[in-house]
């Protein structure tokens, strides 16, 4: 291949996926070997009770262990820690994803900071996540400005040194996708998706839908603050003057003739959380400086600058 790339770091997070994540190592291993990258295959152990992490050393990857469960953000996290390549590559260990699609990422990496594999509708998904995927997706495309159409995707490569900036922003729990999603396009690099096609994971799912998505929710808003304060400040702010004016103008017509007290409140709070929003807003600019991303550009030129 042409892409100017050292080594890859393919970091797998496995938790009792004994059945199934030797076939993933092997799957992995045989694509990067006929792609012709010079590779490193982590399986990051997280507490398994089974023998997950014994099956995946004996099929090739490098085991690292957590000596009990600490979440699927967790071990990614250990695995950017550890990674010697300069891109990584992050996929489930539970068969979700086909390997053969790992160099349709890689051959985009090149060109933006992060390469996404998105799902597409004719991926194997149960109808109730996709249905909480649409919302977090629609919510995820308000805060960036862009159409997200895959937030929750655990199937991406990216940078290695961009993912350590991120690293200490990554929730321990499944949440780690959203967060670095929102965290790399708010802080003004490129990211790219790919439509790939994702399989029923073997075994159960370890997701509890309202526990984890209320979650996703929650770190969705949280990040937003961080990166841009305003998209949850202004949206409140407008929402508290109109109804302090209607509540005014209901009175004033129907009442008595009196600008009552709650409106007061309701403009005069307006005023305060606006304000917050725009402190916070030049606050969140100065903390992550968009000048220090690389942005859109070529990551062969970056390294030809850096050269010279």
């Amino acid at each position: 291949m042409a892409i100017d790339i050292n080594r890859v770091s393919i970091i797998i997070p496995a938790m009792n996926e004994e059945a199934i994540i030797g076939q993933v190592v092997q799957g992995v291993g045989k694509v990067m070997v006929e792609s012709d990258f010079d590779f490193e295959i982590l399986v990051v152990n997280d507490g398994s009770t089974d023998n997950t992490g014994v099956v995946a050393e004996q099929s090739g990857a490098t085991v690292v262990h957590h000596t009990y469960n600490m979440g699927n953000g967790a071990a990614i996290k250990t695995g950017i820690r550890n990674a010697s390549g300069d891109v990584i590559v992050m996929l489930d260990g539970d068969g979700q994803h086909n390997p053969q699609d790992i160099p349709r990422l890689l051959s985009e990496i090149d060109r933006h900071a992060m390469v996404v594999g998105a799902r597409s509708k004719s991926s194997q998904t149960q109808w109730h996540r996709d249905l909480a995927n649409r919302v977090y997706n629609l919510l995820a495309s308000y805060v960036c400005g862009r159409p997200i159409p895959d937030l929750t995707s655990g199937f991406r490569a990216i940078w290695t040194r961009l993912a350590r900036n991120f690293v200490y922003l990554l929730p321990n729990t499944f949440s780690y996708p959203t967060t670095l999603t929102l965290a790399v396009i708010r802080a003004g690099h490129c990211v790219k998706y790919v439509e790939i096609e994702a399989a029923l994971r073997v075994g159960k799912s370890k997701i509890r839908l309202f526990r984890d998505g209320t979650r996703f929710l929650v770190i969705i808003f949280r990040i937003t603050t961080l990166f841009s304060p305003l998209k949850v400040f202004l949206p409140v702010s407008v929402g508290l003057l109109i109804l302090g004016v209607v509540w005014y103008i209901y009175n004033f017509v129907f009442v008595y003739h009196h600008f009552p007290p709650t409106s007061v409140i309701l403009i005069l709070s307006s005023v305060f959380i606006f304000l917050t929003g725009l402190v916070s807003e030049q606050v969140a600019q100065l903390r992550f400086d968009r000048s220090e991303g690389e942005g859109c550009i070529s990551h062969d030129s970056q390294r030809q600058k850096e050269s010279h």
